[in-house]
């Protein structure tokens, strides 16, 4: 065996060993089940994500530096790295929507450091600022009642005249810049029984009718799950106003 191959072995047994030992010390930490959401219910049957909750660890103070990470903030993967880090579960944590991120984000908030939480929010009556704190374990789960196939899926009628029939997914990923097109593109699974990709790309760019395109995104917006951010707060003056508030990158910021 030559001694560039006798390193690589000897470097990988080191590597696999503090693995193991990261996960035992790991395994060491206090634990949280976190109820997800959308209830499984838009993964797949045989994903583990389908039993409708994680598991997820206290962060320690090494897991803060992910939070701070100038490259990681930059890049604006410093959520997916923590969840990385932080959920105990056997799933791929690219598989997770958005509406059940948030939900383990905010739960891995409430852990770490507390459920209140510093907002902004506009007094619609003297269109001011104001500074409020918002109890994070207050708020809620949006209803989701749809019934899923074995693939996750969730099937949608076109009203009217027209014989349309499609399967739809909320498993998408999506950005400020990303056009409807490419929505209904990820979203979009089966069109009629044909589930072949340029069978729905021509779907969306020939058949699928301004209107009808919208009644859709209005069903399949109405009906996502999600979490509530709408809160009750105190006026400038006195009574009180619903407003809905943001979670930034400042979420895990102390």
């Amino acid at each position: 065996m030559s001694k560039m191959t006798h390193r690589i072995d000897k470097d990988s047994i080191i590597q696999q060993a503090r693995k193991r030992y990261d996960t035992e010390q790991q395994n060491l930490l206090p634990t949280e089940i976190v109820k997800l959401p959308s209830g499984g219910k838009v993964y797949a049957k045989d994903n583990p994500l389908r039993s409708g909750q994680v598991e997820i660890r206290y962060m320690t103070a090494y897991d803060e530096d992910i939070m701070t990470n100038v490259s990681y903030v930059r890049e604006g993967i410093m959520f997916d790295k923590l969840l990385e880090s932080v959920i105990m579960s056997d799933c791929n944590v690219d598989d997770i929507i958005a509406a059940d991120r948030d939900a383990i984000l905010i739960q891995s908030r409430i852990l770490a450091y507390g459920a209140e939480y510093p907002v902004t929010v506009t007094d619609p009556k003297t269109k001011k600022e104001l500074d409020r704190i918002v109890n994070l374990t207050k708020l809620k789960y949006k209803p989701f009642t749809l019934t899923p196939d074995d693939n996750g899926e969730f099937i949608y009628k076109l009203d009217g005249d027209r014989d349309l029939t499609i399967k739809f997914s909320y498993n998408i990923k999506t950005t400020t810049e990303t056009g409807i097109y490419d929505v209904l593109k990820q979203c979009i699974k089966e069109v009629n029984g044909k589930r072949l990709q340029e069978d729905i790309d021509h779907f969306i760019r020939y058949q699928f009718l301004a209107n009808d395109a919208k009644q859709f995104r209005t069903y399949y917006a109405d009906n996502s799950p999600g979490m509530n951010f709408e809160c009750e707060f105190e006026g400038e003056h006195g009574g009180t106003f619903t407003a809905t508030f943001p979670i930034g990158i400042d979420l895990f910021w102390f």
